[in-house]
């Protein structure tokens, strides 16, 4: 290290720490072999007075409290008993005399019997006070010290004193005799002391590699800083894995005792993981391991690395608080993860019931054993509560938990009390923790019958939390645990406070859903026809079915319609649409248009052109609505339109933006008629198309809005073939059964959008119930059409209508031969009502007008309206046909009652 920073190794250079140790070691010697001789001398003085101090007082008081010390000193003749003892105790200690004295002075023993008798030399009177008594004095054998000390009775009296002393020549003495010794090891000690020093100094250089003393001090500051500052515990163990340093943060989190150096790992009574680990010496990066209540990240790394000395390093930091955090974190991330569970499988749907069933499902799998969910009867109805809390009549609506339990099944009508805890809380709005039914602290008021029962069904804990949503209670969700479940908390009960809040606004969302969807059904129901019209021409069955609440956007009231409007001359027309949307708006608009249809319909159009006037139509609602509200337009709106002649047997259809209709044959085939495509109501641009076939009487012909073929997992091509063989696999069914079995096949149990299905099966009028005739332009003519339309009624048994009959012909066919052009035709048609009808090539029609009392004519139209049930104009290809309708009753044609006549 030294060569590496260019300084010499030289130890008399002195720049190294190893030479600046060496000069100081030998100086210290030196001075300490000095000091220790010149401190020796000096001291044996002191150290003679001290031991003759010591050595008096410790015989003395060791004489004067021997056994037998106060029988001695109350005997008649204490000397003779005192004075052995005291000569052998003398000797053995060591000390020039030992003398007992009575509380005057006067000695019972002396090292020459002469002087026993004969009063004591010093001062006694601390000693009779109770204390001992030191004194350094010069006798008759020189400086001596010697101490004093009383004896005490049993009571504490003073009834004797001891003195024992020693010359100070025989403690020094001793010491003396040691110097030569002394200054010979000194000298020994000196000289191996440096030899020694020398050996420690290369030893130290090589150790130190030469660093000087700033580099050494600022490694020392390092190493004190790791030893007693750093909050992370180091070890270091040798290649024997013998511990070598612990650290003061080590030893805290390993509870390692002050002693445990140079021990192995398997000794230091560590916990067997942590043992395994660092007696592995394997690298470690992180590894987590417990010490009892702590949880330790341990790096272990080699120390060989590099051409260092072999063994380990091993950092230790505590992580338990860490790990708390942890643990916390864990458990909001759990519960994170259940709200968020729960927001994904509690109100999938926009159904009250779904929802409270999914709640209780949800609850009981994650949170406890039985879970109820109560409503008010008023949202059960899709109201809005008009009270909150206690004594509000519910109902159980959602169940789950494993068996029979006590609790009240679903449907059971529930109240709770106002006085129990229940109601209290559903009164503040607040949830109620039960951590022990048991105790039956109040909430077995609710059923005083029941409560024994759920406690001993084994319930033992209970949480009631009122659904709240937007500042009213719809109801209240209560959890139970049983058996050994642990018994809730106030942990629990937030949680499913939380879980609750968030499914009580799915259930207010259902319930105000429900409640639009309920008032758009109306809507759209009382829109829709309610009663199949009388007509002959075709067996009608239909199916209408509103896409169910709760499903999303694609859910709720949509614009389906369809319509079987009679027509003139028997036929009929059969209309399906659909408003693209849902709502209330949808419904409403489908309500207006089917208004339209229906009285453009009395028009009598052609279906290409009924379209073309409904297509201006919604072109002019969207130009006038947009204006106010952008989503009020009706763009989007499609419709098919078909007219079916039972006399003739054919069908005129036209589409706009709608599916194409099916066509079954009586002999069980389907086909989808070629319609031509035609935009969108309320596009406009393009013209519509009719199509014009002939049906065979049997056939069955059915409309359907997209509902029925469109989902989510098929093509449309798909549904569209679905529906064809539907069709043909029940092609021998009727109408009504029909619509049955295919939306039974094709129609899921909760549809995702609106379906109007109508099927009608073709009915042909028979010849004998139609009469045609050919009338020339001549006014002649007139008196031969009366003649055999009388024929023809009185043929058909309805004589009582040949008057009527004939004055209505009579002013149509008159009106045709003088106002028209073209070959006159008419015809007679005997159904619900009696038709007649007057067809020319004139587009011409006439119109009613009040003719003046003085006018010759005009009073026509005027006499066919009084006598005709109703009548009409309708335009064909090359003309226009006038029409006029006769009531029929069982017993013939009515007569028209005309006040006056």
């Amino acid at each position: 290290m030294a060569a590496r920073y260019g300084r010499p190794r030289s130890v008399l250079r002195m720049r190294t720490v190893a030479g600046q140790v060496f000069l100081l070691q030998v100086a210290i010697v030196v001075l300490l072999v000095a000091a220790a001789i010149a401190a020796l001398v000096l001291q044996s003085r002191a150290g003679s007075e001290r031991e003759a101090r010591n050595r008096s007082v410790a015989v003395a008081e060791t004489f004067a409290n021997s056994p037998g010390m106060e029988a001695a000193l109350r005997s008649r003749d204490p000397s003779a008993i005192l004075q052995p003892k005291a000569e052998e105790a003398r000797k053995r200690s060591d000390v020039d005399f030992i003398v007992v004295l009575d509380t005057n002075g006067i000695r019972y023993t002396h090292p020459l019997p002469d002087r026993i008798g004969k009063q004591f030399v010093g001062n006694i009177q601390p000693a009779l006070d109770g204390e001992v008594l030191v004194e350094k004095i010069t006798g008759t054998i020189g400086p001596l010290v010697q101490a004093v000390v009383p004896v005490e009775d049993a009571r504490g009296r003073v009834i004797g004193l001891v003195s024992a002393g020693v010359t100070l020549d025989k403690v020094s003495g001793v010491t003396e005799d040691q110097f030569p010794l002394l200054f010979g090891a000194a000298a020994g000690v000196l000289l191996l002391a440096m030899g020694g020093t020398a050996l420690v100094t290369r030893r130290l250089q090589r150790q130190t590699h030469g660093l000087g003393p700033a580099e050494m001090t600022r490694m020392y500051e390092h190493h004190d800083a790791v030893l007693h500052s750093v909050r992370e515990g180091v070890l270091i163990l040798d290649g024997d894995r013998r511990l070598v340093l612990a650290n003061d943060e080590a030893r805290r989190l390993l509870g390692l005792a002050q002693d445990v150096d140079g021990l192995a790992v398997e000794e230091l009574g560590l916990d067997p993981r942590m043992s395994r680990l660092l007696g592995s010496g394997r690298i470690a990066t992180d590894e987590i391991v417990p010490v009892g209540d702590r949880v330790l990240a341990v790096n272990q790394r080699t120390t060989d690395q590099g051409g260092g000395p072999p063994g380990t390093v091993a950092t230790l930091r505590d992580t338990t608080e860490l790990q708390d955090l942890t643990g916390r974190a864990d458990v909001a991330r759990e519960r994170l993860r259940l709200l968020y569970d729960a927001g994904t499988e509690i109100g999938t749907t926009l159904d009250v019931l779904r929802t409270c069933e999914e709640l209780a499902d949800f609850a009981a799998a994650r949170l406890a054993d039985h879970v109820s969910v109560d409503l008010a009867e008023a949202v059960l109805r899709g109201e809005e509560p008009t009270s909150t809390g206690a004594d509000v009549d519910m109902r159980r609506v959602a169940f789950a938990g494993p068996g029979d339990s006590a609790l009240y099944p679903v449907g059971h009508p529930i109240r709770f009390l106002p006085g129990t805890p229940m109601g209290v809380g559903l009164g503040r709005g607040d949830a109620v923790l039960e951590e022990d039914l048991r105790t039956f602290s109040g909430w077995e008021r609710q059923d005083p019958e029941r409560a024994p029962l759920l406690v001993g069904a084994g319930m033992h804990s209970m949480i009631a939390v009122p659904l709240r949503a937007r500042g009213v209670v719809l109801g209240v969700a209560m959890l139970w645990r049983s058996g050994t479940a642990e018994p809730f908390e106030e942990d629990d009960l937030s949680l499913v406070e939380e879980l609750v809040a968030r499914a009580a606004v799915s259930v207010d969302n259902a319930r105000r859903y429900s409640r639009e969807h309920t008032m758009a059904v109306t809507l759209q129901r009382s829109l829709l026809p309610r009663t199949l019209p009388e007509q002959d021409a075709l067996d009608v069955a239909y199916r209408y079915r509103p896409a169910q609440a709760g499903l999303g956007g694609l859910g709720g009231v949509g614009g389906d319609w369809f319509d079987i409007i009679p027509l003139p001359g028997a036929r009929v027309a059969l209309v399906v649409g659909d408003v693209v949307g849902h709502g209330l708006h949808a419904a409403a608009t489908m309500g207006r248009l089917r208004t339209a249809v229906h009285n453009f319909s009395s028009l009598d159009l052609p279906p290409d052109e009924l379209l073309w006037h409904l297509d201006e139509l919604v072109a002019r609602i969207d130009r006038d609505e947009t204006d106010e509200r952008e989503e009020a337009g009706v763009t989007g709106a499609t419709c098919v339109y078909a007219i079916y002649d039972p006399v003739s047997g054919r069908c005129s259809i036209a589409r706009a933006g709608h599916l194409q209709p099916v066509i079954v044959h009586p002999d069980g085939s389907a086909e989808y008629a070629d319609v031509p495509g035609g935009p969108p109501l309320g596009l406009g641009g393009m013209p519509f198309e009719t199509l014009d076939l002939a049906l065979a009487e049997g056939s069955r012909l059915v409309l359907y809005t997209d509902g029925l073929v469109e989902d989510r997992t098929r093509e449309i091509d798909e549904g569209l073939e679905l529906l064809r063989r539907a069709l043909e696999r029940h092609a021998g069914l009727a109408p009504e059964e029909m619509c049955e079995q295919v939306l039974a096949g094709l129609v899921p149990e909760r549809p995702r959008d609106d379906i109007a299905l109508l099927v009608g099966r073709t009915q042909v009028l028979a010849q004998d119930r139609v009469a045609r005739w050919e009338v020339p332009a001549d006014p002649a003519a007139v008196r031969e059409v009366r003649a055999a339309v009388s024929r023809k009624l009185a043929e058909w048994d309805l004589q009582e209508a040949v008057f009527t009959a004939e004055l209505i012909l009579s002013e149509l066919v008159t009106n045709a031969i003088r106002y028209a052009a073209g070959p006159i035709r008419v015809r007679l048609i005997r159904d619900r009502a009696l038709i007649c009808e007057v067809s020319d090539q004139s587009s011409t029609s006439p119109h009613l007008r009040q003719a003046a009392g003085t006018d010759e004519g005009g009073r026509g139209l005027f006499l066919v309206a009084q006598f005709a049930e109703r009548w009409g104009t309708r335009y064909t290809g090359n003309g226009k046909v006038i029409w006029a309708e006769l009531p029929l009753t069982p017993q013939g044609a009515l007569l028209p009652d005309f006040p006056g006549l």
